[in-house]
Formats: C-alpha cells, sequence, structure tokens
C-alpha cells in the first residue's frame, strides 16, 4: 500500500474539511488529487491476518477525513463537477474498503442515490464526463457494492438503478459498459428477487417495436438468460396464472403475456416448459378474442427456427391445426396467417404437409373472409417457393377466381398474377421450366370475362390484365410469345372466345379511334353539322369500350375540345406502330410529354394503351412463325398450339402478317401437318399481304386437289383473298382441274368441297360448270350402286364411303345456293329442294342404292340440315312438307340423328341464322325415350324463349326496327299444331282416352309450360303477360281457321286448340281477361285459311278436356336441366356438366310418338298469311329477321295498374335467381353477346311454373289500348295498307265490321334474287316485313306502335290503298287474296281487286 498516498488522502480529506466555503475550483483540484491518490491504493491483501487487520486501520484512518468531508458538505453540493468527483471518491473508497462499506448505513442511502443519479448520464457518450462514469460504473460493478443497497433496505433505489440502466444503454457502448451494467443487475437478482424489478425486466422486452432490437431489449434478454434458473419460478408462475385466470392477475403485464412468452420463448425457451402446453386451455377457451390471441402466438412459436415446437410440443399444434376449422371466422383467417412463416420455417416436415392440406381446405371454406386469406396464403407460400410448391395448392388457388364473391375473385386475381409474373421472371432467369399448373393461372383469369357480377372483370379491363400486369415489364417478347403458345396448348373453346372477344373488342376500338381522327381532320377543313353529328356517335362507340362508358364519354369530348394536334398525331402514331416495342416507346414517351398534371393525363394513359399494340405486335407473330419454323421442341401438341395462336391473332389482327409473307410460303411448302392452319391464315390476312397470288397459287391448287377437306376450304378461301380483280381466272383454271378430278374419280371428297366453296366465292364460274357439276353429283355419286367399290365401311364417320360421298355432294349442292357474296343466282333452287324432301323420308331418294339403315340415317341428317342451311336465304320456297319432314328429324328413329339435329338447330337459332318456327323440334323433343335428349331439348327450349322474348321486345322498343307478333317465340305454337294435327298418331275421332291425349299433346303442353315460365324470362312479369295473351289469341284465330292442305284435318287443328286455350287458361291464375288478347293475329297461310263456312264450336268434350289438363298437371314435371339460370357457373372449362342428369320426367309417355306422316301433298311455293284479327298499322323493318347474335339492348318498361288482391299476389310472390347471366359469344353487330349456363341446384321447374303463375297478369299497356278502339290498322291519312310478298299473300280474320278483300297475284317465278347486302338473308316473316317496309315507305309517315297496339285505331269504313308511292322511290305491290272475316257473325263478304303502287 502506497504510504505517500494514503498520507495525501488524508491530509487533502481534513484540508476539504476545514474549507467549507472554498471555491469551486479549489474543490475540483482537490476532489481530483484524492480521487487519482485513490486509485492508486490498493485492498489489504496480506495473507497473515494481523497484518491485514493493521493495513485496514491505517487505511480507514486515512480516509476518515475524507469521508467527514463529503458526508459534512460535498455529499449536497449543487455543482454536477463536483457532484462527480465525489462520486468517483466514493466509488473507490468503497473498493479500498470492500468488503465493508465506508459509510454507516444511515448515510448509505444518500451516498447509492448519487451513485445512480451518476448512472442516469452514462446515455450521454460524447460528454467530457462520461469516462469518468464509465470508471464508476466499473468500479461499483467489481466490487459489487451495490447488494449494499438490498441490506438498507433500499428497494426503490434498486428498482431505479434498473429502470435507469434500461434508459441509458445504447446500441453504441462498448460491450464492456454493458458487461459492467449486466454485473450489477445480475449480482442484485442473485442475492435476492422482486416483482416490481421482474417487472421493469419483461417491460423492456416486450416494449419493443418492429425493427431492429433496441439495447434495452437486448440487456433485457442477456439479464434473463443469464438469470434464468433464479427467475423461472417467478415467471412460470405469473405466465400460467395469465393464461388460467388472467381476470384475477393484478398487473399490468398481464395485457402483454402472450408476447412475454414469445420473447421469452426465443431467449431462454427451456424456462417455459411448464407454461407452453397450457396454451392448449386458450385454444379450447369459448372467448374468441382469446382464441385468436392464442392461436397467432402459437404461430408465431411454430415459425421459430431451430426451435422445432410442432415436434416438441405436438399435442399443441394439433389443437393448433383444429383452429383452421374453428367455428369463428375471426380464429380462421387468424390461424391461416399464422402459417405462411410457419411454413418457410419448415417447408419440408411432415407438420408442413399438414398445414398445405389445411390452407386447401380453406380455400372450401363457407366464409368468403376465410377463403380470401387462404387464396393470400397459397399465393404467398407459392413466391416464397416457386419451384416446390404445391401444384394442389396453386390449382385450388387458381379455382377461387371463379368464387361465387367477387371480393374473394378480386384478391385471387390481385395475387396470382402477382405469382405468374414471378413464374415468368424464373422461367427467363432458367430457374424454371414452363410448367402447366402455373400456365393454368392465365386460363382461368381469361374465364373471368364471362363473369358479369362485377365490372372490374369485363373484357375492358381484362384487357389491360393482360396487356399490362399479367407479364413483367421488361419480360422479352420471345418470352411471353413461349407463354402464349404453351398457353393455347391448353385452352379449351371456352377461352379461345375469351381470347378472342379481348382481341376484337381491343380491334374494334382501334378502328373506331381511326375513324374519330379521320373525321377530326374532315371537322377541320369543313365544319358541318354532320360530320360535328358524327363525331359525337362515334364518341360514344368508344366510350363503350372503357370500364365506365359514361366517364369516357365525358373525357373523349374534354380531348376532342382540345388544340393541340400533337396529341391526335401520337394516337394515329401508335395505330400505326405494329410491333410492341416501338409501340411501348412511343407511348411512354407520349405520356412523359403532356405530364402527370395534364387534366386528361389518367384517360390519356387508358386511352393510349388500348389503342397500341401492347397484348400483340407484329414481332409476336415474327417469334411464332420462328419457333414454327425451327422446330425446336419437337413437340406436335405445342406447334398445334403456335398455329392456332397464331390463327386466333391473325383472325383479328390480319396486318399483323405483313412483312412475314416470305416466311409463311416457306413454311406452306413444307406441308407440315399444321398446313390447313396456314391455309386458313393465309385465307384471313390475303387482303392484307403484299404476296402475289401467283406465287402462291401452285400450293394452294394442290391442296384443292390432293388436300383434305378442311385444307380445301381454305385454300379456296385464300385464293378469293389474294385475287385481285384481275385475277379471277384463276377460280376458271381451278374450277376445270377440279372438274377434270372429278371425272377421273380422283380424291372426290376434297373435290367437292373445293367446288362448293368456289360456288360461294365465285357463281360466275360455278355456273359455267353448274351443268356437268349437278349431272356428275347426280349420276355418279346420289345413283351409285350399293356394291360399288366405294361402299367399304368407314369406321370413323359410322356409315359407309358411298354414302359419305352423297353427303358431300349435297354438301356442294347446297353451298351453290349460299353464295358469301349478294348475287343472283339462275339455279333452280326446286330441284335441290325435291332431292331434300326424298332424302327427309326415310333415306327414301335412294331407295335400292343405300340399303344400310345407318347410312339411311346419315343421308336424313344431313338433308334436314341442309333444310336448316337453305331456310337462310331461301325459306320462301321451302315447302310445308319440307318443314315438317325436317322437324321431324327430332323425332327420327336413330338416336344421333336426332341429337346431332337438335344441336344444329340449337346453334343456328341462338344465331339467329334459322327462322324461329324451327324451334318446334324441341318441344317434339322433349318427348324422347332418352333422357339427355329430352334435358337437352327442355334446355334449348328455355334458352330460345328467354333470348327471343328479349329480342321480340328489344325491336318493339327500337324505332329503327320495328317488331311483330311472329318475332315472339309463343307464335311457334302457330306451326307446332299444324305438326300435331297432322301426325298419324292423332287419336280418333271418338277417342275418350285422356292418357292418350296427354302422351300425344305432351309436347304442346312442356312448350305452353315453358313459354309462360316466370322463370325462364328472370322474373320478366311482362313477357309472361303477353306471352298468355298472345297464346289466346292464337288458338282463337286457329278455331277460326281451316287447314289449306287438307280441310279434313281441320277439326284436329280446333281440338288442340281448343285443349291450349284451355291449358293456357288454366295456368293463368290472376284472372287476366282474354279480351285483353292482341286481336290481330297473322297465320301463315301455306298451313291455314280462313273457314269458308258457318264457323261453329268444337264438338270435343269439355269434360274429357279438363281430364286431359288435370292429368298432365298431376305427373308433369320439367328437368330442372331446363331452367336457365343468371350466374358464374358458366365459367366452368366443361360447359357440358351444366347438363342436370339425374332428374327424371314423371309424365309416363307409354309409347314413342310417330309424328312422321306419310302420302300428304307437297304444298306448292305459295305461302300466304291470314290475319285474324286487325291489319297491322306501319310498316316492320326487315332488318330484325335479319339480325345475327343477341344484342343487349334495354327492354320496354310496361306498368301494370293491378288490383289491391293482384298487389296482394305480388306481395307473396318471391322471385328468385341464383346467378347472372354471362357474356359469351360476340354477335355480328359486335356488340357484347351473353350465353346461359345451367346449374345444377336449382329448384323443379314444376315449382318454378307453379308459381309463374301466381303473376299479376295486368296487360300490358299496349295490350290496354286495343280494349278502347279496336282498329283495322290504317295510315294518318285513312288509307289501308297492303301487304305485298313475292310468294306470300295475309288474309285477314277480323272482330270488326266487314272490311274489303284485296287481291293482288304472286310472283310464282323460281329464280331468287338475293339481297344486295350480306346482312339481308331472309327468314320465314322477312318478306312479309319487307313488303310491310315498302308500302310505309309509300304511305304518308306515321306513329310507331308496339305489335300489341296494332288495333289502336279501328276504322268502320272501308279503307283505300295509298294513290302512289313515295316521291323518288318506285314501287310493285303484288299480293293474292286476303279475307276478312268476321268472328262474331256468320255473314261473310269478299271482293277481290289488283293494285299496283
Amino acid at each position: 500500500m502506497a504510504e505517500s498516498a494514503l498520507h495525501l488522502v488524508s491530509e487533502i480529506g481534513a484540508q476539504l474539511g476545514r474549507q467549507t466555503r472554498s471555491g469551486k475550483d479549489s474543490i475540483l483540484k482537490s476532489l481530483k488529487q484524492v480521487a487519482n491518490a485513490l486509485s492508486e491504493i490498493e485492498q489489504p491483501s496480506s495473507r497473515e491476518a494481523a497484518k491485514k487487520l493493521e493495513a485496514t486501520k491505517k487505511l480507514e484512518v486515512a480516509i476518515k477525513p475524507l469521508r467527514k468531508a463529503i458526508l459534512q458538505s460535498l455529499l449536497q453540493h449543487k455543482d454536477k463537477e463536483v457532484r462527480l468527483l465525489v462520486a468517483i471518491c466514493i466509488s473507490e473508497m468503497f473498493r479500498v474498503m470492500a468488503p465493508e462499506p465506508p459509510f454507516e448505513d444511515k448515510y448509505l442511502r444518500d451516498i447509492f442515490k448519487l451513485i445512480v443519479s451518476t448512472f442516469s448520464e452514462l446515455a450521454d457518450s460524447a460528454s467530457p464526463f462520461f469516462s469518468r462514469r464509465v470508471k464508476i460504473l466499473e468500479t461499483v460493478a467489481q466490487c459489487k457494492c451495490c447488494v449494499i443497497m438490498l441490506d438498507i433496505d433500499c428497494n426503490d433505489l434498486v428498482l431505479e438503478m434498473f429502470n435507469v440502466f434500461f434508459s441509458v444503454v445504447r446500441e453504441n457502448h462498448q460491450q464492456s459498459l454493458i458487461n459492467h451494467i449486466m454485473s450489477i443487475m445480475t449480482h442484485i437478482l442473485n442475492e435476492e428477487t422482486s416483482q416490481t424489478v421482474l417487472d421493469v425486466i419483461l417491460r423492456n422486452l416486450v416494449k419493443e417495436g418492429k425493427g431492429e432490437p433496441s439495447a434495452s431489449y437486448k440487456l433485457a434478454v442477456c439479464i434473463i438468460q443469464n438469470c434464468a434458473e433464479k427467475l423461472e419460478p417467478y415467471f412460470c408462475g405469473f405466465l400460467t396464472a395469465c393464461i388460467l385466470d388472467r381476470d384475477a392477475v393484478e398487473n399490468e403485464l398481464k395485457e402483454f403475456y402472450h408476447e412475454i412468452i414469445f420473447e421469452l420463448f426465443q431467449c431462454a425457451p427451456q424456462m417455459l416448459l411448464a407454461v407452453i402446453p397450457n396454451l392448449t386451455h386458450e385454444l379450447l377457451t369459448d372467448q374468441v378474442d382469446v382464441r385468436i390471441k392464442a392461436v397467432n402466438l402459437i404461430g408465431k412459436l411454430l415459425a421459430l427456427p431451430k426451435h422445432h415446437v410442432a415436434q416438441d410440443y405436438h399435442d399443441l399444434f394439433v389443437e393448433f391445426l383444429k383452429r383452421f376449422s374453428d367455428k369463428s371466422v375471426e380464429v380462421r383467417v387468424s390461424a391461416l396467417q399464422c402459417v405462411k412463416a410457419f411454413y418457410m420455417a419448415n417447408p419440408s416436415g411432415a407438420e408442413s404437409h399438414e398445414v398445405l392440406t389445411a390452407i386447401e381446405d380453406r380455400l372450401l371454406d363457407f366464409d368468403d373472409r376465410v377463403r380470401t386469406q387462404a387464396v393470400i396464403v397459397a399465393c404467398d407460400l407459392a413466391q416464397s417457393n416457386l419451384k416446390f410448391v404445391s401444384p394442389k395448392l396453386i390449382s385450388q388457388a387458381t379455382e377461387r377466381l371463379r368464387d361465387k364473391k367477387v371480393s374473394v375473385r378480386k384478391k385471387a386475381l390481385h395475387k396470382l398474377v402477382e405469382v405468374y409474373r414471378n413464374y415468368c421472371n424464373k422461367c427467363s432467369e432458367g430457374h424454371m421450366t414452363i410448367s402447366d399448373h402455373f400456365e393454368q393461372i392465365p386460363c382461368k383469369i381469361l374465364m373471368l370475362c364471362y363473369d358479369k357480377d362485377c365490372k372490374e372483370f369485363r373484357s375492358q379491363n381484362m384487357e389491360l390484365v393482360l396487356a399490362e400486369d399479367l407479364f413483367p415489364a421488361l419480360l422479352s417478347v420471345e418470352e411471353r410469345t413461349r407463354h402464349w403458345i404453351h398457353l393455347f396448348s391448353l385452352f379449351t373453346p371456352l377461352h379461345v372466345k375469351a381470347f378472342s372477344s379481348i382481341l376484337s373488342q381491343k380491334r374494334r376500338l382501334q378502328k373506331e379511334l381511326q375513324i374519330y381522327l379521320a373525321l377530326r381532320r374532315e371537322e377541320k377543313e369543313n365544319g358541318s353539322e354532320e360530320t360535328q353529328n358524327r363525331i359525337k356517335a362515334s364518341i360514344m362507340k368508344m366510350a363503350a369500350f372503357f370500364p365506365d362508358p359514361s366517364k369516357a364519354e365525358d373525357s373523349f369530348h374534354k380531348l376532342n375540345q382540345m388544340k393541340d394536334n400533337n396529341t391526335f398525331k401520337t394516337l394515329a402514331s401508335l395505330l400505326d406502330e405494329l410491333q410492341i416495342r416501338d409501340a411501348q416507346t412511343t407511348r411512354d414517351k407520349f405520356l412523359k410529354t403532356i405530364g402527370g398534371r395534364h387534366p386528361q393525363y389518367e384517360f390519356l394513359c387508358s386511352l393510349s394503351s388500348k389503342c397500341s399494340y401492347n397484348i400483340f405486335g407484329s414481332d409476336h407473330i415474327q417469334c411464332i412463325l420462328d419457333y414454327l419454323s425451327s422446330n425446336r421442341s419437337g413437340n406436335k401438341l405445342l406447334e398445334a398450339s403456335s398455329a392456332n395462336l397464331l390463327l386466333a391473332i391473325i383472325s383479328i389482327y390480319p396486318s399483323l402478317l405483313r412483312g412475314s409473307e416470305v416466311q409463311l410460303q416457306m413454311l406452306m411448302e413444307k406441308n407440315s401437318q399444321i398446313n390447313d392452319k396456314l391455309i386458313e391464315v393465309l385465307a384471313k390476312a390475303g387482303p392484307h399481304l403484299s404476296l402475289k397470288l401467283s406465287d402462291i397459287y401452285p400450293i394452294l391448287e394442290r391442296v384443292c386437289l390432293e388436300g383434305s377437306r378442311m385444307q380445301a376450304k381454305f385454300a379456296v378461301a385464300a385464293i378469293a383473298a389474294l385475287a385481285g380483280v384481275s385475277e379471277q381466272f384463276f377460280f376458271s383454271e381451278l374450277c376445270k382441274e377440279l372438274v377434270d378430278s372429278l371425272h377421273s374419280r380422283r380424291n372426290i371428297p376434297t373435290v367437292l368441297q373445293s367446288l362448293g366453296c368456289i360456288a360461294q366465292y365465285s357463281v360466275s364460274t360455278f355456273e359455267a360448270q353448274d351443268g356437268e357439276i349437278t349431272s356428275y353429283i347426280n349420276e355418279k355419286i346420289f345413283q351409285v350402286d350399293a356394291s360399288d367399290d366405294l361402299n367399304s365401311f368407314n369406321d370413323t364417320y359410322g356409315c359407309s364411303n358411298s354414302c359419305k360421298l352423297k353427303i358431300y355432294g349435297l354438301k356442294t349442292l347446297i353451298k351453290s345456293f349460299l353464295p358469301h357474296r349478294a348475287t343472283r343466282i339462275r339455279q333452280k333452287i326446286n330441284e335441290v329442294l325435291d332431292i331434300l324432301s326424298k332424302m327427309l323420308q326415310k333415306g327414301g331418294a335412294f331407295d335400292g342404292v343405300i340399303s344400310c339403315e345407318s347410312d339411311k340415317a346419315h343421308i336424313r341428317l344431313a338433308a334436314a340440315k341442309s333444310v336448316l342451311q337453305l331456310s337462310k336465304r331461301w325459306d320462301l320456297h321451302i315447302s310445308t312438307e319440307i318443314f315438317r319432314f325436317t322437324i321431324l328429324t327430332a323425332k327420327d328413329s336413330s338416336f344421333f340423328v336426332r341429337r346431332l339435329f337438335l344441336d344444329k338447330t340449337h346453334k343456328l337459332l341462338k344465331e339467329h341464322a334459322i327462322p324461329s318456327r324451327y324451334a318446334c323440334a324441341f318441344a317434339l323433343a322433349t318427348s324422347d325415350r332418352l333422357k339427355d335428349l329430352q334435358d337437352n331439348s327442355f334446355k334449348y327450349m328455355a334458352e330460345f324463349i328467354k333470348e327471343y322474348s328479349r329480342e321480340a321486345r328489344i325491336r318493339q322498343a327500337s324505332a329503327a326496327q320495328g317488331g311483330s307478333i311472329t318475332d315472339y317465340p309463343a307464335y311457334i305454337v302457330v306451326f307446332l299444331i299444324y305438326l300435331l294435327a297432322h301426325d298419324t298418331g292423332f287419336p280418333h275421332e271418338n277417342c275418350q282416352d285422356e292418357e292418350l291425349y296427354v302422351q300425344f299433346c305432351s309436347p304442346l303442353f312442356h312448350l305452353l309450360e315453358a313459354l309462360v315460365s316466370i322463370t325462364i324470362v328472370d322474373g320478366d312479369r311482362d313477357l309472361v303477360n303477353d306471352a298468355h295473351l298472345l297464346l289466346l289469341s292464337i288458338f282463337r284465330a286457329i278455331k277460326k281457321a281451316e287447314d289449306v292442305v287438307d280441310a279434313q284435318n281441320t277439326p284436329k287443328l280446333h281440338i288442340l286448340a281448343d285443349i291450349g286455350f284451355s291449358f293456357v287458361t288454366s295456368l293463368n291464375h290472376n284472372g287476366v281477361s282474354s279480351s285483353h288478347a292482341p286481336a290481330l293475329i297473322l297465320l301463315p297461310s301455306s298451313l291455314y285459311r280462313a273457314n269458308s263456312g258457318c264457323l261453329t264450336r268444337s264438338s270435343f268434350d269439355d269434360c274429357l278436356l279438363e281430364k286431359i289438363i288435370h292429368m298432365f298437371k298431376s305427373c308433369s314435371s320439367l328437368p330442372i336441366s331446363s331452367l336457365p339460370k343468371r350466374g358464374r357457373k358458366c365459367q366452368e372449362d366443361d360447359t357440358q356438366s351444366k347438363i342436370i342428369k339425374n332428374n327424371t320426367l314423371n309424365l309416363a309417355h307409354g309409347k314413342q310418338l310417330d309424328l312422321s306422316t306419310t302420302g300428304t301433298e307437297t304444298q306448292k311455293n305459295v305461302s300466304q298469311y291470314i290475319s285474324v284479327g286487325h291489319r297491322r298499322k306501319r310498316a316492320v323493318s326487315s332488318t330484325a329477321s335479319d339480325s345475327v347474335g343477341l344484342r343487349e339492348c334495354s327492354t320496354i318498361n310496361h306498368q301494370h295498374g293491378a288490383s289491391k288482391k293482384s298487389e296482394k299476389n305480388l306481395e307473396k310472390e318471391l322471385l328468385s335467381s341464383s346467378c347472372d347471366s354471362v357474356t359469351l359469344r360476340p354477335s355480328l353487330a359486335e356488340s357484347h353477346p351473353s350465353i346461359q349456363i345451367l346449374e345444377r341446384n336449382a329448384p323443379s321447374f314444376k315449382e318454378n311454373l307453379r308459381d309463374s303463375s301466381s303473376i299479376i297478369a295486368e296487360p300490358s299497356n299496349y295490350l290496354r289500348a286495343k280494349l278502347k278502339d279496336p282498329c283495322n290498322i290504317t295510315y294518318d291519312s285513312g288509307e289501308v295498307e297492303v301487304l305485298c310478298l313475292e310468294t306470300e299473300s295475309c288474309e285477314t280474320t277480323s272482330n270488326g265490321p266487314l272490311v274489303e278483300r284485296e287481291v293482288v297475284l304472286s310472283d310464282e317465278s323460281n329464280t331468287f334474287q338475293l339481297p344486295s347486302s350480306d346482312s339481308g338473308e331472309h327468314f320465314f316473316h322477312g318478306s312479309l316485313k319487307k313488303a310491310v317496309d315498302a308500302i310505309g315507305d309509300a304511305a304518308t309517315q306515321q306513329q310507331k306502335v308496339s305489335p300489341f297496339e296494332e288495333c289502336r285505331k279501328f276504322s268502320d269504313r272501308t279503307t283505300r290503298l295509298p294513290a302512289k308511292a313515295k316521291k323518288g322511290r318506285k314501287t310493285s305491290v303484288d299480293t293474292s287474296a286476303s279475307e276478312v272475316i268476321n268472328l262474331n257473325e256468320n255473314a261473310v263478304a269478299k271482293r277481290t281487286r289488283r293494285q299496283k303502287i
């Protein structure tokens, strides 16, 4: 021990004691000297007790003056530096005097308070005194003097010191400083532990937020780890109490006990061995919030790497898995939110597999919030490990794009697009290869186009998904094309349709924008009002292609007012940029130029995207052709997919092939298996290519002669597309080659196909060889003997080769009457119709030539389909007999004939390509023996009624189109009754067997039930009311008419009319008056005529009638599959599965009805109409019947004045529909088409029909008008209209006074002049409408009314025809006999005249 240091300490101590009023500097100087001297003094270390005791006494004597000075004045000094030096001296005194304290107990509290206050300044590491404070801390830690605070009951100081340490510790502190702090705290905790101190530690353990752990948190962790054994009983007791009965715990930290458990488990998991199992109690509690917190905690524990909680606490893990199916939605959601981290920490464990199974189950949860969270988790897991993620998980997550909730579908779309982009990046980097389960994501996304529940999924928005969201922005065109090729290999027809719909809509906008830009330039040159109106119309059309048309239209008008021509020049250049890279560069530059502050920036972003080639460009086409040329993969499936993709793109954007002609030609010369697609591509893009026909003609000629029938079809189309006006001679040369090949009997099926297609593209060429071709078909094909060597059986088609040739020959003849362009055909249609008539009669055209029943069935089917095809333009020439035989194909003895005929009829009716009367086939097929055919028939009939009812109303509402009662689907009853009346199975005259009548009339009953079913028309009461009233009028009209062919059949017509009238009346439980029914009913005069004698009531027994109706009602039930539903379920790839196959038809049909008949006279080709009631007032546009495809238009709103009783019925009625309609099929008018897909879970049709009978059956406004003033239709000038047809006339049966009879001769020419435009296809009532239009043009302008208002203005006087036609137009009107008969009187007045206008 240094004697000099002791002496100095004693001397300065005495000096400090005497200088009570010394200055600060003097005190500081003295204290520094003392501190330095004390630091040189060591503790007595002699091993001899006597010497150690002596040294200690010397030390006590030396520091006594200093101790006295400290206690008297220095301890209470106000100066911070003085106090710091005092604290240093005290700490040194504790060191040298250890283990005994240098001060008495009564002074120690103040001493330690000074020391703790010194510690509170440790946070300021930049202070000049920081090192001195660290020295104090170090000294105190070494001598462990703070433990003395426990002995003198200074627990509050201990608590304060702990708080000080946690508050001052910093990340930038040296580890030695932190170690000193931990040493002090650990020594205290090991000596004595109090709950308050533990709370301080726990509080600093859980107060940590997100981000890097703080120094205080780390300090708490270190303290717990160092004192784990000491602290465990306290922590476990506290946490267990919180778990079992939190409310009984009096500690504010009980609110954070889950966080405490998690933090403790991370730093000292062994402490919680007794606590963790108790969490099972919380998972089973009734309190939802507790279960949620427990799930969240366990989820975090499971996710801790290297802890293996799932294995160590397996029972807890099992109970945790059960929370995925917890009764609480919030608990299930919480469980899902926890599993991502767990799976990522343990991707290969057995427990992870169980978690994935739980996620898959929750993807089908009944609550949309759970399904949404499951989609998020599944996609996040996929992105975390794309290469090893379960394909099943991705597949099931993708299925949520079909979820019934819009919110789930939206989230699924967002997350799956993220997954797909990540997957594309991995593929481009070479980390992954293209796989089907990821490529299914875009496939399912495309199906959202059929979702009408949400505007975000309309094709306007889905276009942006394909263009901007689906692929990473920097992904190359080559990589995108690779994915598209693989995608197309997975496409179903529904995918292709959605894909084409998006592209075609984008193309239509581009075309309309081009028109608008041209109009804008024209407006600058001459600002006429007409140009301005055309601009407004163009803007309306373009706005329809945006998600919010009204907003887009407003933006377009603002854009139109802009004076900056650069904007419009850029838009025009975007329309010309065919390469996706160039288009993107131009667009980016444009948007950068206008800037984000531009008022139209958002709209111009959208518009520039929509008008750009940003989905496909010419560079995509080049990549596809490169792929086909190199054929790197050798994969035939992908090769076919590439060709299909190329065709799909070129069908919409034919100009994109420009510049790739040489490569396309080289591909075609390879004569590969995809040649048919390449030829079709050439046919589509021909007019846009700089390719000479002479260069490619040898290839096309060879295909026409030697290729397949499909290839030949497209080859002829390609020649037509490439041939200029001066190159039409190629058709003549080709036709001669084909005829020579025909005679040489080389590849006859292909040659016949080529000839038929030539007939459609070049009528004059075909007609030059018509005689030779027709005679060859008749003599060498139709009449070929059965023993001919061509008669070998063909397993592929189910018929002989000879039969196939006959069908091909028939198709060639039919095509010759259906040219693609409007032109005059000089051929005789009657010859072909005679052949078809014989073919339809059990294949009778080839008696003695064909003996095989299968062949005859194929012939009948081909003939029936041919009649359907011809009815598009030649319906006026199709006789009643041929029509009847065609419809009876639905009752053919062959199953496949019935099925294919019904499918074809349904397809053509859906396209509005044939007259609606052919829908009678569906009614006949409802009594089919086979369940699937029966179900399909009900389905097709329901779809027909729904679509055609709406179309009829649309035509009424449209002033441009006009409408007719004959447009309504109920009008086909006119034809069905005629077919049934001519059936040989009609019950005999005195039959009283009601069951036989029910069996025979079941097609009529099923049709009537469907027509008045409110379910089919989605709850539209007006349509049902109108159908009720129209049916009543039809039956009345038939009762007043007779059979035009065989008057002996008239009673049968009347019996069926009686049955129908009574049945419809029985379905109308609301008592709507039949007097409200339309007075004007046009009956086809090829079937009916006005009764020539005194009309009397049918003798059909009323009692029997009631029994028939009662029997049918008591046992009939339409299949559920016939009910059209609105909804998303049509987004299924396999729509055929929507047909319900488990419902049975309860009606006992007994024997199969034979509706075929023989020996009926062939009707002459003069079709007439009988008008029962009053004449039509206004002309009807022929375009109504010429439309192809469904158009979405608004319908007429009918208001009904219902009685109180009816209002009560309305309140009681419950109308529901489980889902909404979806858009599937684009029409030729390029509007948004719609198709209904049936769902399985629907009420029975029988129940729906019964419910539908409780509608309020007040007539529509246009029906009520007739009650006031029933009338004959006249023009405003008072002159009556004359209905003129080339081969039709109109007879009128009237309730009103006698009106003159007008007769005009009919034109019986056998030639047919096609309309001047392609859209002018003739339908059954087409000529009637055109004739009325012609008269309407000649008459004065009249008010537009609906067909049910046709009799509003009735004239009691005899009216006259207009004196002359409209100025500037010549019209010749020839009509045959038109009779007017008063239904209320027996007198009949007739007068005939001929008039030309």
